[in-house]
């Protein structure tokens, strides 16, 4: 592997700096609720389960719904307001909802610490196919860049994402490193735009051999990503 050392440092955000699958649950039980409220024929007709069904049924069919993860929820919403002849008033509401309980992430417990440090060594940005608001969260300092597929218009693995971030913070991907947690997507988006990529692996999974994706390191926490950084500084 290379021991170039990096100017820059881009994450992934969800499962990387934070668990996302029980922010996702709680949001989407308050939204079901807030539907029942604002829009019952809506939550009547359609479980929590059925409109995340029809959500995948939309994306098959509108695959380029993919990099806006948001804009896929709003117009599967619409589409099971018109079927439930519900009032479309309450759709924008519905909305602001579910982005305030997507945004109630809580950091794993080594990365704000990490993040200072790793901040005090090198410039820091994000590349992320999802819709968590830095500003609102409260992490927008620690990063120079942070670009999202939905204002992008492409999503990871593609490289044209990893390629616009790099630019953006004036750094060759040589130069660049990218963390995070999905093999397909992080992993091997970024390394095939030239980028070295450390996977973020809490969970020791092995399932990387099975798949051939040799990642540039393997991280099981912040503090080891933090001990791998500062050994790629001393190049």
């Amino acid at each position: 592997m290379s021991h170039r050392r990096p100017h820059a440092l881009l994450f992934d955000l969800d499962d990387t700096l934070w668990p996302i699958a029980p922010v996702i649950a709680a949001a989407e039980t308050s939204w079901h609720a807030w539907l029942a409220e604002h829009a019952p024929e809506v939550a009547q007709r359609y479980s929590i389960a059925e409109l995340r069904a029809r959500r995948m049924a939309l994306l098959e069919r509108r695959p380029e719904l993919v990099a806006d993860l948001y804009q896929l929820r709003r117009v599967a919403l619409q589409q099971a307001f018109a079927e439930a002849g519900a009032d479309a008033a309450h759709i924008d509401g519905a909305m602001r909802h579910f982005q305030v309980r997507r945004n109630a992430v809580t950091p794993y417990a080594d990365v704000l610490p990490a993040l200072a440090e790793l901040q005090a060594l090198l410039r820091l940005g994000v590349i992320t196919n999802g819709n968590a608001d830095l500003e609102v969260i409260g992490l927008h300092h620690h990063f120079d860049t942070v670009l999202a597929s939905s204002r992008f218009g492409r999503a990871k693995p593609d490289p044209a994402i990893f390629l616009a971030a790099c630019a953006a913070m004036g750094v060759a991907p040589q130069d660049a490193v990218y963390v995070g947690d999905d093999l397909r997507l992080d992993v091997q988006g970024a390394q095939g735009a030239g980028l070295r990529a450390v996977w973020m692996n809490r969970a020791g999974s092995t399932v990387h051999l099975a798949a051939g994706v040799v990642p540039d390191a393997i991280c099981a926490s912040f503090d080891g990503l933090l001990a791998w950084v500062r050994g790629q500084m001393l190049h």
